[in-house]
């Protein structure tokens, strides 16, 4: 020493460090001979130099060293140093103000070999007699401790309001959206655990001190204080600006943080990191880079990193891996968007060899999972295989919308009927479109379809629309369902595979989210409607509609509702339409038109609009000739009489049945009038103005005759009809509508009949009316032509 007191034992070296030369003096002759002073010596030290603190770490390392060796040591031998702890309990506990403080291994790597094993249980019984433990660094002490030996403490109030900041920031981020992350914690809870680790994210030393402390080589604070220094010098050199240092941010392909990951873990780790974790050659940097949204926020590697420091220490015990939610809680910072991360989780799961997933668990294995194996195997399936199987999903689809029906990926132009219906024909998967892409192989094929039917042309061209893939959907959707694919031929061969429980459960799991893939790609795939039309009768080009679609309702139903909202499919067609129609195209030169004929121009000329089926075109009649308007529409009739030059059963103004067939016809409502006036000038035989004559029977009462007389009776004429009725006035609409179908219709039907209708209004407001509603009724009154209109005082 620096008195040239000359020291051997650990109990020399305690009565020096508390008493100098004089305090050594006291057990001198012990230390030189290596042997235990006793209780009574080392009370009397305690006493004469209280307060005393006795701090003795790796204690049982040392005392080890001792153990098998000559009992010459100076150090004193095995036993002695045993017998030695045995006394220093008992004075320390006899003294006045004194406390000895020993740390006791936690794992055997600590232990120092055979002689640390001898010397721990030795040890530890001695002190079980009076000791009281303390186990050091819990996860909120080690929050203190890494703050302390590795930044600088907070003295500024500005950085106060900023760290306070990032807090508040996170803590609205979770409570925004709960259902992204855990909720066992408090938010109040939380929020004061953030502040004690920041610039540490809580989540971070929860995985070191929970998962990584469980490693035998993993020292619970010297560990995690070598492992976030090294962490921190990364983060610093790269200038990294997150708010937190998360799991996420973990600089994993940094050498010296790998291999500070790695040391306490088996080596087959080190290829599963360069692979799927982190690194220049990785799968996630690889993701990342191929898809910009994923590459902005580093999103695969992130997401990776958070599941390796979660489960690498962890991978052999029964439930490995952590759920979706804290591996949001490990990556996500404020102002970034869940769902991103959401998406590389599950891109990372289909392609990751060492990845694997047990419902909403995941996990990292030094074991290859069955993802090589689906990759592998995705790889080998022949493309026919592959658009089968589209063909055979677009094939379960029944809701049709509109469409009369649906023909999918037809062989040959006879695949598709010739009907006089509106179908969709929904072109085979290599047949694919794009934008401005003229000629395209769906245009092609459309156009074939279109012209020909087998080896003859065909008629009804106008009843036909098609659906196409996109030219780069179409490369997603058959990846898709490669991997589709390979994960069914896995889960129907797990047993000759010899799959464990995780293996089949993965497989099972990614099959199902390959088919929902699937399914969601079809969708995104097939979006281009090609519906043909033709502006120039005269000209024989096509003028291609291509519409894209969007929406999330079935295929067939998309497509039916974007062509309706178009105007190029009609479920409903009205009078006026119709008559337009008629104007331009049927009887400028003619009387009347047939109305099969023009069933089959709609159905066969692409300038002509497309209705569904004949009943549009049949509704669209009985409406125009059974209005009360059919002056300036048309009016029906069954036939015509070309001997008489009359029209059979000719409908105009009323209700009447409609049928489309080769006699019935459409007629020009000036044609129909003029029959209608000549067949009231005629008075038919046995009318006498109208009033039918009945003879008289003799002898009896017979129909037409006066009870008990014998002079003939003529029946009155019905010549005026009244009626009122009253009309719910929150829906007057539907109800005038059938007042006029089924009474007014029948009465303007009759013969030189006068049909007056009236609609008399009359409102009792007890409260009075504002005069807001005063100035509108009253004006749009006048609008309307009311006769007669005021509002009357109380």
């Amino acid at each position: 020493k620096e008195d040239e007191t000359k020291v051997n034992t650990l109990w020399g070296e305690l009565a020096w460090q508390l008493g100098g030369r004089e305090g050594y003096n006291y057990l001198a002759e012990s230390d030189q001979q290596g042997i235990n002073p006793g209780s009574d010596t080392l009370r009397k030290i305690f006493n004469r130099y209280s307060p005393c603190l006795i701090l003795i770490d790796e204690w049982v390392r040392y005392v080890g060293q001792t153990y098998g060796k000559e009992k010459s040591l100076p150090a004193g031998s095995f036993d002695s140093n045993i017998a030695f702890a045995q006394s220093l309990t008992e004075a320390a506990r006899q003294a006045k103000k004194t406390m000895v403080v020993a740390s006791i291994p936690a794992s055997d790597i600590e232990m120092g070999g055979e002689g640390g094993k001898e010397a721990l249980p030795r040890l530890q019984n001695t002190f079980s007699r009076m000791e009281s433990s303390w186990r050091p660094a819990s996860t909120e002490e080690g929050f203190e401790i890494v703050r302390r030996r590795l930044f600088q403490p907070i003295e500024d109030s500005k950085k106060f309001v900023e760290r306070d900041a990032v807090i508040d920031a996170f803590t609205r981020m979770y409570r925004a959206q709960a259902h992204e992350f855990p909720t066992p914690f408090k938010e109040q809870d939380y929020k004061r655990r953030m502040e004690a680790a920041y610039p540490i994210h809580p989540e971070l030393f929860d995985r070191l001190y929970n998962e990584w402390s469980s490693l035998e080589k993993f020292q619970r604070t010297r560990g995690v204080l070598r492992l976030m220094a090294t962490v921190i010098h990364s983060l610093w050199e790269r200038n990294d600006a997150g708010l937190l240092i998360l799991p996420a941010t973990m600089p994993i392909d940094t050498p010296s943080v790998q291999q500070e990951l790695t040391r306490y873990l088996e080596d087959h780790w080190v290829p599963v990191i360069e692979r799927d974790v982190d690194g220049p050659n990785s799968l996630p940097l690889s993701l990342d880079r191929e898809n910009p949204n994923l590459g902005r926020y580093s999103a695969c590697r992130r997401v990776t990193r958070t599941i390796y420091l979660g489960t690498a220490p962890k991978e052999s015990v029964r439930k490995p891996g952590i759920e979706e939610k804290n591996i949001n809680l490990g990556c996500v910072q404020p102002g970034e968007s869940v769902a991103t991360f959401g998406d590389a989780l599950r891109r990372l799961s289909s392609q990751a060899t060492h990845l694997y997933i047990d419902g909403k668990r995941y996990w990292f294995s030094t074991q290859p999972s069955v993802n090589r194996l689906a990759q592998d195997r995705a790889a080998q399936f022949e493309t026919y295989k592959i658009h089968k199987e589209i063909i055979d999903r677009i094939q379960k689809i029944r809701q049709r919308g509109a469409f009369s029906g649906v023909h999918v990926a037809p062989d040959s132009t006879s695949d598709v009927p010739d009907e006089m219906t509106v179908r969709l024909v929904v072109l085979k998967p290599e047949t694919v479109h794009a934008r401005n892409f003229p000629d395209s192989p769906a245009q092609k094929e459309a156009e074939s379809i279109l012209y020909n039917k087998g080896l003859g042309s065909r008629l009804y061209r106008n009843t036909l629309v098609f659906l196409a893939a996109d030219r780069a959907r179409i490369v997603e959707l058959e990846d898709a369902v490669r991997h589709y694919l390979s994960w069914k031929s896995i889960v129907d061969e797990k047993e000759e595979l010899n799959l464990d429980v995780f293996q089949t459960k993965q497989a099972s799991t990614k099959h199902n989210e390959a088919s929902e893939t699937v399914e969601g790609r079809i969708q995104e795939a097939f979006i281009w409607l090609l519906v043909p039309g033709q502006s120039n009768p005269s000209s024989s080009e096509i003028d291609w509609n291509e519409i894209r679609l969007q929406g999330r309702d079935s295929l067939y139903v998309r497509a039916s509702k974007r062509v309706e909202h178009d105007a190029l499919l009609y479920t409903t067609f009205s009078s006026a339409l119709l008559k337009m129609e008629l104007d331009k195209w049927f009887w400028q030169d003619e009387d009347h038109i047939n109305t099969k004929k023009i069933w089959k121009d709609f159905c066969s000329y692409l300038y002509f609009p497309r209705l569904k089926d004949v009943s549009v075109l049949s509704d669209a009649i009985k409406e125009g000739a059974g209005s009360l308007f059919w002056n300036s529409t048309f009016a029906y009739a069954g036939g015509f009489d070309s001997k008489n030059k009359k029209y059979i059963n000719l409908i105009a103004g009323y209700q009447g049945n409609i049928c489309i067939d080769d006699s019935s016809l459409i007629v020009k409502p000036a044609i129909a009038s003029k029959q209608i006036e000549e067949e009231k000038k005629v008075v038919p035989e046995g009318e006498n103005n109208g009033a039918k004559v009945t003879p008289q029977i003799n002898g009896g009462e017979g129909k037409g005759q006066n009870k008990g007389t014998k002079e003939p009776v003529t029946s009155k004429k019905k010549c005026r009809f009244f009626g009122n009725v009253s009309i719910d006035p929150t829906r007057p609409g539907p109800e005038v509508s059938k007042i006029a179908n089924e009474v007014i219709s029948h009465l303007s039907g009759i013969m030189n009949a006068e049909v007056k209708v009236t609609l008399e209004i009359s409102a009792y407001i007890p409260d009075g009316a504002s005069e807001d509603v005063v100035r509108t009724v009253m004006e749009n009154a006048k609008t309307i032509g009311f006769d007669d209109i005021h509002f009357e005082d109380e």
